[in-house]
């Protein structure tokens, strides 16, 4: 049997999955289980049993502090992988995760994920390569946050939603609370830099959502202290 083909790295940048073929060899056989939105499908510091694979509906992993803040380090979507860490090192849950939509899941133990990668070695490399994507995610999110104003983390953070969440009218239905735990800002300096784009023609708003009018100028503005 031909092997999959693991450098496919259209889809890593932001999102980190797999490429189709790998993820069918890690879930091959495996039913589809559906959760309801709003459905945990695990908590922070929870011990680790399963690795998910997302079939359908988005799940979005987050971070609590020990006071209760909550940071969302991602969303996953069709072809995803959640929970890898902890399956991988057997401690526990590093995040939480939470279907924001009805999703279908496919999942294995955390003892199948081992054997699968025995079996397979090209699995191996895959769950390698999944890892440093998040690493470098991470990385990134790192650097926004030391280096980049509130300004430039917003508009990339716009312009990578944008690229999944949109409807068919352009809106992508996120509110600036959530927009706040995206980048670990305040609430306030969210609606602040919103509403100076909306008066900018940058973007349109509407209750829990908004509508980008001029990506080029926020694409613009994420660029900017790149430079």
């Amino acid at each position: 049997m031909a092997q999959p083909d693991t450098n496919d790295r259209s889809s890593f940048p932001e999102l980190a999955r797999i490429a189709p073929p790998v993820f069918e060899m890690l879930f091959a056989g495996r039913r589809p289980e559906r959760y309801g939105a709003g459905q945990y499908l695990f908590l922070q510091d929870d011990a680790a049993d399963r690795i998910y694979g997302v079939v359908k509906g988005t799940v979005e992993i987050s971070h609590y502090s020990s006071d209760g803040q909550k940071l969302v380090a991602n969303i996953e979507l069709s072809q995803s992988v959640v929970g890898e860490i902890a399956a991988l090192d057997g401690y526990p849950r590093t995040a939480t995760a939470v279907c924001l939509t009805d999703c279908e899941l496919v999942s294995v133990s955390r003892a199948q994920l081992f054997e699968r990668i025995e079996r397979n070695p090209v699995l191996a490399r895959a769950m390698i390569e999944l890892l440093c994507a998040r690493l470098r995610w991470v990385s990134s999110e790192l650097e926004g946050k030391a280096f980049f104003d509130i300004e430039a983390r917003l508009a990339k953070r716009l312009n990578f939603l944008a690229g999944f969440m949109t409807d068919t009218d352009g809106w992508i239905t996120v509110s600036q609370s959530e927009l706040a735990e995206f980048l670990g800002a305040t609430r306030e300096s969210i609606n602040k830099t919103l509403g100076d784009w909306r008066d900018r023609s940058l973007i349109s708003l509407k209750r829990g959502g908004l509508r980008i009018v001029n990506g080029a100028a926020l694409r613009r503005i994420a660029k900017a202290q790149e430079d």
